[in-house]
């Protein structure tokens, strides 16, 4: 008795033995797991002390308009002058009973309307709706009786308001980003007459003075393309660098680089590079992986889940740019490994022949929203753009570290891409096991250095015009075509593209660069329904950036 006694005590001291033993090795794992966990306060103490001020305006509306359809305007609206806002303030709403305003300008920030009495006392309240939109044709084409979109019904800007109380202002709950305003009455009291009398909407960005000029000699619609990308960056410019005001209204990465790109040349406001760089290394995974996107509010935190690679690979470039651009060594120094982290995880899918296997499919790997782009070659491009990226961040900020073996990893990725990837009878790169030809497949090539001078020309030259080739979708993918031009010496090509992309959308009467835009298709939209489409985006606004940085091309007269 006394002996089964023991053995059982033997027994239940090894079970707490090892139950404390796993305990352990499981929190060390969690610890060890968490690369950043004693970086991660800091880092985001360092961001929120980095937060812009928001500088507000009050915009009054400059006229009202009435939409007309026709089938030559963009996705068949336009709006023509219709009246005086003053007049409509002075009349019975009662008998107005819609009326669209004309804020002559996007704006982004809050509206408020004004409304009172006229006669008797109000005896009941009223109703109106209120649409807020960017685009003529988003506040006229009609609503699906069963909302299938891809995005949330909720996005459009439609409000509807009860005041219960006249001689008063209401002011919007939600932040909206938009040029037109639609008010419409859907029900009032026959007691009473009253008027909108009053309409104003407060405008917020981050964005001050724009720092950069252009030479006289710069030809008028470059200066008009000009002036509406700064326009975009402006609107995108919030306490972070938002992808859209309207929708989705919240940090990505790949925008981030595009949108510290464009500031560089225009405001200088490197400080909101600083607090973005630092929100996605404060936000990153247990495992130091960057997620795409985050949120402000109600405090900041990522998407979760929501990882796109080719993006995690463009902090490293973000990061090197902003301290070319600034000096600021320390903050490149303090988010070195959070890039070299990046890139770690991405060379994990990178085999022995040096081909990065897009078959694992690590993450969403993302170039263009233009369904059907085999995006092989464009990974196996960004992957040797990083390896260079990287080690010439390392190189710039004197950290002691092989970049030999980025530079090894360079070369034989690129010994790959030209071997398997290049058809040399066709003189293009073919992505996938269809051998797909597409524009994109060519910027990778070209960006990452794997061909140059005439030979990249020849590859770019023939996706542009090939039938077959896929093309671009959205000026995400367009600004890295016209990048791919000048490297690869496309000079006048590169100038022209833009007069055709980003001036094709300002004769349509753009003043924010949109979202998705194919000259051929006015109605593209990822998400089936094209209202929802943002018509000021910050992945949009980088001729602003290539128009200063190459005066010589861009600015000269023609």
């Amino acid at each position: 008795m006394a002996e089964n006694i023991k053995i059982q005590f033997i027994n239940m001291k090894r079970t707490i033995i090892m139950l404390a033993a796993l305990t352990q090795f499981a929190f060390a794992t969690v610890k060890a797991d968490d690369v950043f966990k004693h970086d991660r306060s800091r880092w985001l103490e360092i961001a929120e002390r980095s937060k812009p001020k928001l500088h507000k305006t009050v915009v009054y509306p400059k006229a009202v308009v009435k939409a007309v359809k026709d089938a030559s305007a963009f996705q068949g609206w336009r709006y023509e002058p219709a009246g005086k806002p003053e007049d409509v303030f002075k009349s019975n709403f009662r008998q107005v009973r819609s009326v669209t305003f004309d804020l002559g300008r996007h704006a982004v920030g809050y509206l408020s309307l004004h409304f009172k009495t006229l006669n008797n006392c109000q005896d009941a309240p009223i109703r109106v709706r209120v649409f807020c939109g960017e685009l003529p044709a988003e506040l006229n084409t009609p609503m699906p009786e069963k909302w299938t979109a891809g995005l949330s019904r909720a996005w459009m800007q439609d409000e509807i308001l009860t005041v219960e109380q006249m001689d008063t202002t209401v002011t919007l709950a939600r932040r909206v980003a938009c040029r037109y305003i639609k008010v419409d009455l859907l029900a009032e009291s026959y007691g009473f007459d009253f008027a909108l009398d009053g309409l104003s909407f407060t405008a917020e960005t981050s964005a001050q003075t724009d720092r950069m000029e252009l030479a006289e000699t710069c030809p008028p619609e470059i200066r008009k393309i000009r002036d509406v990308a700064v326009n975009t960056l402006q609107e995108c410019m919030q306490t972070v660098y938002e992808d859209g005001p309207k929708r989705d209204r919240r940090l990505w990465l790949g925008d981030l680089y595009l949108e510290s790109l464009a500031n560089m040349y225009s405001f200088q406001t490197h400080e909101l590079t600083k607090r973005c760089l630092y929100l996605f290394a404060g936000l990153s995974s247990e495992k130091g992986i960057i997620y795409a996107n985050s949120f402000e509010t109600p405090k900041p935190h990522p998407q979760y889940a929501c990882y796109l690679l080719p993006y995690n690979l463009l902090f490293i470039s973000t990061l090197l740019e902003y301290v070319n651009a600034t000096g600021d060594t320390t903050t490149g120094m303090d988010l070195w490994k959070v890039g070299k982290r990046q890139l770690d995880d991405a060379l994990e899918y990178v085999g022995e022949n040096g081909m990065f296997n897009t078959s694992h499919r690590p993450s969403w790997l993302f170039f263009d929203w233009r369904d059907g782009l085999d995006v092989n070659v464009c990974m196996q491009g960004a992957m040797i753009f990083a390896l260079n990226q990287m080690a010439e961040l390392t190189q710039r900020l004197g950290i002691k570290e092989d970049i030999g073996k980025w530079k090894k990893l360079e070369r034989k990725l690129k010994a790959y891409a030209l071997k398997n990837m290049y058809s040399s009878t066709r003189k293009v790169f073919l992505s996938g096991k269809d051998k797909q030809l597409s524009v994109l497949s060519q910027v990778w090539m070209i960006k990452s250095g794997v061909v140059s001078g005439k030979k990249a020309q020849t590859a770019l030259r023939t996706a542009l015009t090939s039938a077959e080739s896929v093309k671009p979708g959205t000026p995400y993918a367009t600004h890295y075509v016209i990048d791919a031009m000048l490297v690869s010496g496309m000079k006048n090509e590169a100038r022209q593209y833009m007069i055709d992309y980003w001036g094709g959308m300002v004769k349509k009467g753009a003043d924010t660069f949109w979202e998705a835009y194919d000259p051929n298709d006015d109605f593209i939209s990822p998400y089936r329904f094209s209202p929802l489409n943002s018509a000021c985006h910050a992945w949009s606004c980088t001729p602003v950036y290539f128009i200063h940085k190459y005066p010589e091309i861009f600015q000269r007269a023609d």
